[in-house]
């Protein structure tokens, strides 16, 4: 079956949600790389279910009115990647981890640079925050929105918890 995507509009550019009939594929930026998240045949079209419960959950997590996203997701990567993003989903709102902490969450603690390498192709990020993994120091690291985007991102959620 062809995948189904459609445009949102948000505060940090236009983003392309892609769907299948199981759940979100993935969310690309405007100036994606191609072949940072692959996919298959992808058609016009907002009908899949997904992309409808994405785009209202992305709009409340905008406003400031979501912290969780239930929308259903669609990973597909190697099971290595699968669990680094399954791992991310459990970083808490207005929160980070580095690389290293996501490594020992995964049982492969020294795995640190696999892990930035699968955060790097994580398909849904935001829903999946990517953006709140940062380097052992601290410091932002790469984020295929862009740092200002991913400064954006963490900087509305520490207001939003009041952090």
């Amino acid at each position: 079956m062809p995948l189904s995507r459609t445009c949102f509009p948000s505060p940090v550019g236009d983003l392309t949600l892609v769907a299948s009939e199981q759940g979100l594929v993935a969310i690309l930026w405007q100036d994606d790389d191609p072949g940072r998240v692959r996919l298959g045949v992808v058609e016009e079209g907002a009908g899949q279910p997904a992309l409808e419960a994405a785009q209202v959950q992305l709009s409340e997590y905008f406003a400031g009115a979501r912290r969780d996203f239930t929308v259903p997701l669609d990973f597909r990567g190697t099971d290595f990647q699968r669990k680094v993003w399954a791992a991310l989903l459990t970083i808490p709102y207005g929160e980070t981890r580095s690389y290293g902490d996501i490594a020992r969450m995964i049982g492969q603690p020294t795995a640190s640079r696999a892990v930035g390498a699968a955060n790097g192709r994580n398909p849904v990020s935001i829903i999946a925050p990517c953006h709140r993994v940062v380097g052992s120091n601290g410091a932002l690291t790469g984020f295929a929105g862009g740092l200002p985007v991913k400064t954006w991102l963490l900087d509305m959620e520490r207001r939003v918890v009041g952090a």
